[in-house]
């Protein structure tokens, strides 16, 4: 079994206390997919009727569990979530496809639920063939267990090279109802957006139809995790799930079926916070990662421009590798910029570090002090802003720095 690794220095420094969510429990076991005496199995059963809305890799090899649950989602409807860490379940061919379906099989004689409604997700290594036949037993004991206040278990459950897990809640009302909003993410590396080797997995108990969930957590991810890099590599298992147990309809809270309902303004305010801290946790939890940068891009053109730049430069090993230096190489934030391939102009240019404005109108700052930058440089969490002069388009990335053990990790990843 792989030594874990030491948590990341920018974990947060607490756990929250993660409220059940009506409708939905959880367990998590040891399956043996990859290495033995780990918990690297997760189960989650949802009531009847449970909406369900997803968001999942663009990469052009995605993993079979992806295939799955693009097809089961047109139903909208959710009883059932197996994910599996250790094993990607990825180009595996028919095989891979077969494993999908018998792991769906399983799951649906271990928790009564028909195989259409039942979704699933794997991590780990890509290219090895995946032994379904390893959940046999393990369903039916889970399935026996869950329990609603397991969602950590079950956090813990799917991490890889991740070093803490990952989990989030907010409370939000509708129409003066309170509802839970909660989840779940795995993710360290191979973290580039749409999405990421990133497996997230939300749940709520608001009684939301499944087209308004999706239209909401399709726009959500666009500033959460599709703003979220690591090491630009997207990943074929990409992931991010919203389900709606529905369980508050009891408590008097109103069905919604449209995702422009005023009434849920106060969710979808919420669901960004949720899905925010869900991304930036990954980003700290990047592999080797010893500083979490944001990096803001304003004044260009478009929001789409700004989100350009952004990525330009977060996904720079140049810029990532001067921040893991105490660097505050600005030379290498211009070099990035004038790659992206967006509207820039050098002579409208500005830089800062933190509140340290470093470079403007295409010069280095005529108060420009190295100390006082090199100080901020020392500091566990840079932002980096850069103003483009050209405009109101506007977007923050997030991203951590690049650092020897990043290499030592991925060198040893299947060894």
């Amino acid at each position: 079994m792989a030594k874990p690794a030491p948590i990341s220095p920018l974990a947060p420094k607490s756990i929250p206390d993660l409220p059940g969510v009506d409708g939905v429990r959880f367990a998590a076991g040891e399956a043996g997919i990859r290495y033995k005496g780990r918990t690297d199995v997760l189960l989650a059963v949802m009531d009847k009727g449970t909406q369900a809305a997803g968001v999942f890799t663009r990469s052009k090899c995605p993993s079979a569990p992806v295939d799955w649950c693009r097809a089961k989602l047109k139903g909208g409807k959710a009883r059932a979530l197996v994910v599996n860490s250790g094993n990607a379940n990825a180009f595996t061919g028919k095989v891979g496809a077969a494993a999908v379906k018998k792991t769906a099989e399983i799951a649906a004689k271990a928790t009564g639920a028909p195989a259409s409604e039942i979704y699933l997700a794997s991590t780990g290594v890509i290219g090895e063939p995946l032994d379904a036949s390893k959940f046999e037993g393990v369903l039916d004991r889970l399935a026996g267990d869950v329990r609603a206040d397991a969602m950590l278990d079950a956090a813990r459950a799917i991490m890889t090279t991740d070093t803490f897990p990952k989990v989030a809640t907010q409370t939000a009302t509708i129409a003066g109802v309170p509802v839970t909003i909660a989840g779940v993410a795995k993710g360290a590396g191979m973290i580039a957006p749409d999405m990421a080797t990133m497996l997230s997995f939300v749940f709520t108990d608001a009684p939301i139809a499944a087209a308004a969930l999706q239209g909401m957590l399709s726009k959500a991810v666009e500033t959460s995790f599709n703003a979220l890099t690591v090491d630009s590599d997207t990943s074929t298992s990409d992931t991010l799930m919203l389900f709606a147990t529905g369980a508050a309809a009891k408590r008097g809270c109103p069905k919604i079926t449209d995702k422009g309902d005023r009434r849920l303004a106060d969710f979808r305010a919420k669901l960004d916070l949720v899905l925010r801290d869900l991304a930036q946790q990954v980003a700290r939890d990047g592999e080797g990662a010893r500083k979490f940068v944001s990096v803001t891009v304003e004044g260009a053109k478009t929001a789409k421009s700004a989100k350009g730049v952004a990525m330009a430069i977060a996904n720079s090993p140049l810029v990532k590798t001067a921040i893991a230096g105490e660097d505050a190489n600005w030379g290498r934030v211009v070099m990035a910029v004038g790659k992206a391939g967006e509207p820039a102009e050098r002579d409208r240019l500005a830089i800062w570090f933190g509140d340290i404005r470093v470079a403007a109108k295409g010069l280095r700052d005529p108060s420009y002090d190295e100390a006082k930058v090199s100080a901020y440089m020392k500091g566990e969490e840079i932002a980096v802003k850069v103003d483009l002069g050209l405009g109101t388009g506007r977007f923050t990335a997030w991203t951590c720095d690049l650092t020897k053990e990043y290499v030592a990790i991925n060198g040893d990843y299947r060894s």
